[in-house]
């Protein structure tokens, strides 16, 4: 299975890989995610490229190659610091670069960082709703890591649960073939013949 995750920390080093870091790590100790193979894309290094995509509309090569991973993914961890009470500007000009159907169906684990408790909704009110627009499977854990948050409890619980809920998806969508239904699954009953049934003594 291959694990992309998409980090969006400007400074070096950054609070928002550190947490992608962690995330990524529990992912490939998870039961689910043995043998996982992780690929780190790092969008302060794609910025510029990033800015041409808009102005050109034609990808870079380092850009080009970074969507190719996210699109060829079993599985997303995305992280982005909180701006302004919301994602960066960069972590969205990324996704809104991205094909519109490269993440449909796919599992994707939200996180974020910032410098205070306070803005830990941003998960609910602007990455989930933008990731279910794009119509990928957001696990139903975020997690959201603020200044106290680091080594202190908590934290680690909500990587290890929220990072087992994305093994788990990704075993179970990658490399599955749909179940084929029965015969008499596909039985059609006439709506007549089904009310003449109700009807009957």
């Amino acid at each position: 299975m291959k694990l992309v995750v998409v980090s969006a920390g400007l400074s070096v080093p950054s609070s928002t890989r550190l947490l992608a870091d962690r995330l990524a790590a529990a992912v490939g100790r998870a039961p689910a995610g043995a043998g996982v193979e992780v690929e780190v894309v790092e969008l302060r290094d794609l910025a510029v490229e990033i800015a041409h995509n808009f102005t050109n509309g034609f990808p870079g090569r380092k850009l080009a190659a970074a969507l190719d991973a996210v699109t060829r993914a079993d599985g997303v961890i995305a992280v982005t610091p909180v701006f302004t009470a919301s994602y960066s500007g960069l972590f969205k000009s990324f996704f809104d670069v991205l094909d519109k159907e490269a993440l449909v169906g796919k599992p994707v684990l939200i996180a974020a960082t910032g410098g205070t408790g306070r803005h830990s909704l941003v998960l609910e009110h602007a990455l989930r709703p933008m990731f279910a627009y794009l119509r990928a499977v957001v696990v139903p854990t975020g997690v959201y890591a603020a200044s106290e948050d680091w080594g202190a409890e908590g934290l680690e619980d909500r990587v290890e649960r929220a990072a087992g809920e994305l093994a788990a998806l990704m075993a179970g969508l990658s490399g599955t073939e749909p179940r084929k239904p029965d015969g008499d699954d596909l039985q059609v009953i006439p709506f007549a013949e089904q009310l003449a049934r109700l009807s009957a003594p």
